[in-house]
């Protein structure tokens, strides 16, 4: 079997490069079509949509078309090996149909592992290249979560409440920083203005006044300007529903748990993207199964009826994931259950099939 695995791993990656080169090229040209006049409207220039954008996007766009580029490969190879009974003599010779499928499942695999470091540590920063440029040439809407009367808890004795944030200067307006111990308030800081400092990693606060409590009332301090360490970033303030594929694997950790932290609201929609994100490569090895459960048995009308076949399962299995985000991120659902349970019941789907194949 070694050279008919070499073989095989051989037809499955031209097959897989050859689907990848055809859904990115079909994809660019159909989105260069829709959004050419928004391009000219706005300024951007050839090297930007190019460079900065299109450029950016082929790794996101590897990401998602890899389950139906390692799924039509599967169909086609299998499918022809089938077709040409070279399937059935290589069963003749005794080689068992677990075996001949190895192969295939280790290919998915080595896919499902590339596509998973990918999107972990190498499509976010294209990711956040491209996003800026949609924001500037493309999207007309905001895709802020949070705008105004802003409540963050920074610590367990401390509360910051902010008018509005402004994303472009990293700036807070109208801040109120409050210190209690038990039920009593200690300390209460008002500021015109909050600015992040990048350098430093502290929050700089503008005409800020300082009312310390004590037993006789408060002192009253005013600063001009005056630095503070907050456990509060600007991007667990500025939250946006793109920041989850802007982040490495660690970074959104950090983030989810940031945000926790600060006591953010409608935290199941992060959860539900970095679930979903985390366990999509995990597709390709359960529509890989599925693939070999449909093409390893002889059907009338060939590879057409195959394909056709796998484009009806496919659109069912991103269908059932898609459908299950709102319910997760809306919390009728553990965000966790809705990201697995797509995979969880497909993957089952997988078995029943490859059970089902003579052997």
């Amino acid at each position: 079997m070694n050279r008919i695995d070499r073989f095989i791993y051989v037809r499955l990656l031209m097959a897989t490069l050859m689907v990848l080169g055809v859904l990115i090229f079909v994809f660019i040209i159909i989105d260069f079509s829709e959004n050419s006049d928004s391009f000219t409207d706005r300024g951007a220039t050839m090297a930007q949509i190019w460079g900065q954008y299109y450029w950016n996007y082929i790794p996101e766009m590897i990401r998602l078309v890899s389950p139906m580029a390692v799924f039509v490969a599967v169909l086609l190879v299998a499918g022809q090996m089938t077709d040409r009974l070279e399937l059935t003599a290589i069963k003749g010779a005794g080689v068992s149909l677990y075996r001949f499928m190895l192969p295939f499942l280790v290919f998915s695999l080595g896919i499902t592992a590339a596509v998973s470091y990918l999107d972990g540590f190498v499509i976010p920063g294209a990711n956040s290249e491209r996003i800026a440029f949609e924001r500037e040439f493309l999207t007309r809407t905001s895709d802020r979560i949070d705008r105004s009367r802003l409540y963050r808890q920074e610590s367990e004795q401390t509360i910051v409440t902010i008018n509005y944030f402004d994303v472009r200067t990293q700036s807070a307006y109208q801040t109120r920083i409050i210190h209690f111990e038990g039920d009593q308030i200690t300390q209460i800081i008002d500021a015109a203005r909050m600015d992040w400092q990048e350098d430093t990693k502290k929050w700089r606060k503008i005409r800020s006044n300082r009312r310390v409590f004590n037993e006789t009332g408060f002192d009253n301090f005013y600063h001009v300007e005056r630095d503070t360490l907050l456990n509060i970033l600007p991007r667990d303030i500025a939250r946006t529903t793109s920041d989850i594929y802007q982040l490495t694997y660690p970074e959104i950790l950090d983030y989810l748990a940031s945000l926790r932290r600060s006591g953010v609201g409608g935290i199941a929609l992060p959860q539900v993207q970095f679930y979903s994100k985390l366990f999509y490569p995990f597709g390709i090895f359960v529509i890989s199964l599925i693939g070999l459960g449909i093409s390893t048995q002889r059907r009338k009308g060939g590879r057409g009826v195959l394909l056709g076949i796998g484009l009806i399962i496919s659109f069912f299995y991103l269908a059932f994931m898609k459908l299950m985000e709102p319910f997760g991120s809306s919390g009728q659902i553990d965000p966790l259950t809705a990201s697995v349970l797509p995979h969880a019941v497909f993957f089952f789907i997988s078995l029943l099939l490859i059970w089902r194949t003579p052997k």
